[in-house]
């Protein structure tokens, strides 16, 4: 079948393996810590709760939003003009069911087959599934430590930054856990003007900074709203993962396409999250420094406790997770994760399952409470694996 032979470029989802030698593992007794997904286990305020509730209560609510609602999208502008001091116009955002969805569709109206996409090597799967299914080629750009996990624009050749039609950037970066500074993202501006790419931002992390101010926005910029669009989502920052509600925001004409897109294929983000973002937007605050605050100290607690029993971890300046180089004497990233699992319980991410520039990683998730991650380190170092 020709669908079938489509779909074997696309590996099961990482994380359905996951789950499945979880299972396997609870089923012979052992204790299973999971830090393979990145999920919150922090709540959401109750004003947001209330929100949600109170919403799902009116009957009319049920039905088909069809659209997002004014009172949405002044809340997005005014979260992102108070925030990231950028100037947004309704034409300019839209509501997608989480970035994870955003991602995977919005190469669809700007490619065509044949079309070349640049995508960082590791990436989240999403940044190069989501063009596949576009039928785009992809080239990868590759993250390296030694240039601080950045893309390096002057390394792409000529002839691919000529041919390119997009580009998918993100920073604070899942899964290397990198993050970009103003210069930065001017010089992604300018690189993508001089060779008329597209840009697409995913900006999911930005209220995870550890050590420093916030991160910034894509847009804030002068001239990114000329060459592309951002993704910015509730998912981390108000821990609400679940409702599966994120903004695209940025270029007009990119947005106007891929609304038009998304008009056929969905009817709108139901009308409690939508009342629930609202809130999270429009209300306190602080749940922002909160969640930084409880994801440093339990970095801290990870990568300093690994790293005392010998395992050379660096703090991650980002997002919700660790990206740790392999311990002396392992080179394969699956075989590591599995070996962990077995004699831990210990879930991890392999790091070939972001790219090949992932080999030589794993990537944990810091979705577990202190003494929970202080469980885990007991139980690697126990395990007689770092040596």
């Amino acid at each position: 079948m020709k669908f079938a032979n489509k779909m074997k470029v696309f590996d099961l989802n990482i994380f359905s393996k996951l789950e499945e030698k979880r299972a396997e593992l609870l089923r012979r007794g052992m204790e299973v810590i999971n830090l393979s997904v990145g999920t919150p286990d922090f709540r959401p305020d109750d004003h947001v709760i209330a929100a949600l509730k109170e919403a799902a209560g009116i009957a009319d609510n049920f039905k088909y939003s069809l659209a997002d609602i004014p009172e949405l999208i002044q809340a997005v502008i005014a979260w992102y003009g108070r925030r990231y001091g950028v100037s947004l116009e309704p034409r300019q955002v839209m509501s997608v069911y989480g970035t994870q969805e955003g991602m995977a569709h919005v190469a669809l109206p700007i490619c065509n087959p044949g079309d070349l996409v640049i995508a960082p090597d590791p990436c989240y799967p999403v940044f190069m599934f989501g063009p596949r299914m576009a039928e785009a080629e992809i080239y990868y750009t590759p993250l390296k430590k030694e240039n601080n996990f950045l893309i390096d624009f002057d390394s792409i050749p000529e002839d691919v930054a000529r041919r390119a039609k997009m580009i998918v950037v993100s920073y604070p970066n899942n899964p290397v856990t990198a993050v970009a500074d103003y210069a930065f993202y001017e010089k992604l501006v300018s690189w993508a003007k001089k060779y008329g790419v597209i840009v697409i931002h995913d900006n999911a992390y930005s209220e995870l900074v550890m050590d420093s101010e916030p991160g910034m926005s894509f847009l804030a910029v002068p001239g990114a709203m000329d060459v592309g669009i951002e993704f910015n989502s509730l998912s981390k920052s108000y821990n609400l993962t679940g409702l599966r509600i994120s903004f695209a925001m940025g270029n007009t004409e990119i947005i106007r396409n891929f609304r038009c897109l998304r008009s056929q294929i969905d009817y709108g983000i139901s009308f409690p999250v939508q009342k629930a973002a609202i809130a999270a937007l429009n209300g306190p605050q602080d749940i922002l420094e909160r969640n930084r605050k409880g994801y440093r100290e339990r970095r801290d607690a990870l990568c300093g406790g690994l790293r005392s029993i010998g395992w050379d971890v660096p703090d991650s300046p980002g997002t919700m997770f660790v990206w740790a180089p392999l311990p002396k004497g392992y080179e394969k990233s699956w075989e590591f994760a599995l070996e962990l699992m077995d004699k831990t319980g210990v879930i991890c991410t392999p790091g070939e399952s972001f790219g090949p520039a992932g080999e030589g990683f794993v990537r944990l998730a810091l979705v577990a409470d202190m003494p929970t991650i202080e469980r885990a380190v007991c139980l690697i170092r126990e395990s007689g694996m770092i040596r």
